[in-house]
């Protein structure tokens, strides 16, 4: 009797554990990084001696043999490191976008102030005389001017907001490592298939998912799940051995971005939202430079052309821009008299001239370019964009196939369990009558 009343204990015991795992997974079923937990169950056996063998094994009910997390680790790493191509194209296209948006008409009014200032120009021909036209272009200089200097302040903000947010990117970075050596000091002394254990199983994986997303990492786990982390390609411990190295980033003058591990050297991430963030760097960098180009050749080119003639008082035309760069781009303040229409020998010949520069490489086709340029740009980084986010939907789903809770799953095994636990009450009650009896019966 002894014996079945072990039996019926060990049994409740086990299924209440059971019902109780079951409960945790249906609390959680919409918790973000939470992975199905399995109770493990094996029989147990108790040893015993009888007439004719020795250590005889007998049936002993039912222990516990921990808790088992359903995930498939291929499954996490493909969801990681697609997860990382998503990150680094979201965060390029969103700066990418920004400097579509600079480089518009809308935003800037270049296009429209160069298409004026030779329509003006073509009109002078007509009416060389007419100090109205010959207002009108200098005022459509002048927005030239101002739409090179407002593109230039608005490249300038998106490069120190891109700064700004790298450091916070970095921060957010180097917090989720002092949280995963958290995590590796708990799990080292964590009992092995605990609930404990699993809980922080889960947080691990959860920064495991979120530092993947950020930068590129490789990751090392030891035997009782602790992790050890190096940035990709330089292999600098990052987390690891009871230690924790933080990454830096340091802006250039030109705002390009360049990351450091403490202690080590480059963390050159080629994934994540920290290797976007600097593509996106690189990509306003080089859009300010060219930028400057444009605003000194335009000057060069448009003074060239004006300064060839002569203004209404017989006098050399003026330069009609100044400035070095797009932020210090100037048009000049001149008079609607030292506008410079005529030429030596006619009173229209400059302008004549000067609408002659329209063709392949006058200012209003290179500057189109450039914004078609840009826009190719953006359409690429959006295609790309599209295709990490299906690769990281789809590798998400898969890990998640695995992972994630089947209610109508989980209710089969409550009931299942539920059940299982009944039968073991009635073991012990079954055991307890017929040792009642039995007693009854001396």
């Amino acid at each position: 009797m002894s014996d079945l009343l072990s039996i019926g204990a060990s049994g409740l015991r086990a299924y209440s554990a059971a019902l109780a795992t079951i409960g945790d997974n249906i609390a959680n079923a919409q918790s973000a990084g939470y992975a199905r937990r399995t109770l493990q169950l094996k029989g147990a056996q108790s040893a015993g001696d009888t007439p004719f063998v020795r250590a005889n094994i007998n049936p002993g009910g039912v222990d516990i043999n921990g808790i088992s997390r359903s995930v498939d680790q291929w499954l996490i790493a493909d969801a990681r490191i697609s997860s990382g191509d998503a990150e680094r194209a979201s965060a390029k296209l969103d700066w990418m976008s920004r400097v579509e948006s600079a480089l518009s008409d809308e935003s800037n009014g270049i296009a429209t102030g160069l298409t004026q200032l030779f329509t003006t120009a073509d009109q002078l021909t007509a009416d060389p005389a007419n100090r109205t036209l010959r207002s009108q272009f200098l005022q459509a200089a002048d927005d030239v001017a101002s739409g090179f200097r407002a593109a230039a302040g608005q490249l300038s903000d998106m490069a120190d907001g891109i700064s700004g947010a790298a450091t916070s990117e970095v921060a957010a970075f180097n917090s989720n490592l002092d949280a995963l050596e958290a995590i590796n000091i708990g799990l080292r002394k964590a009992r092995p298939g605990s609930t404990g254990e699993a809980t922080l199983l889960d947080e691990r994986d959860r920064l495991l998912d979120e530092l993947s997303a950020q930068g590129g990492i490789d990751i090392a786990l030891d035997d009782r799940g602790a992790a050890t982390v190096r940035a990709s390609g330089s292999g600098d411990l990052l987390v690891g051995g009871g230690e924790v190295h933080p990454i830096s980033v340091t802006t250039a003058a030109d705002g390009r971005l360049s990351y450091t591990v403490d202690g080590g050297g480059a963390f050159a991430t080629g994934t994540g939202s920290l290797a976007g963030l600097s593509e996106a760097a690189n990509h306003v960098a080089d859009e300010r430079a060219a930028l400057d180009t444009l605003a000194q050749d335009f000057a060069a080119q448009l003074n060239a052309a004006h300064q060839a003639g002569f203004d209404a008082a017989g006098n050399p035309g003026a330069a009609l821009f100044t400035g070095t760069s797009a932020a210090t781009f100037t048009a000049a303040a001149l008079t609607p008299d030292q506008v410079a229409v005529a030429d030596g020998a006619t009173s229209n010949g400059n302008m004549l001239a000067f609408g002659a520069l329209r063709g392949a490489n006058d200012p209003e086709s290179l500057w189109a370019g450039h914004v078609a340029e840009q826009a190719q740009a953006t359409a690429s980084a959006r295609a790309q964009d599209a295709a990490a986010t299906t690769r990281a939907d789809a590798a998400t789903a898969a890990r998640s196939g695995v992972s994630e809770i089947d209610l109508d799953k989980e209710a089969g095994e409550l009931l299942r369990f539920q059940q299982a636990y009944s039968a073991a009450a009635r073991t012990i009650q079954v055991a307890r009558e017929t040792m009642q009896t039995l007693l009854n019966s001396v």
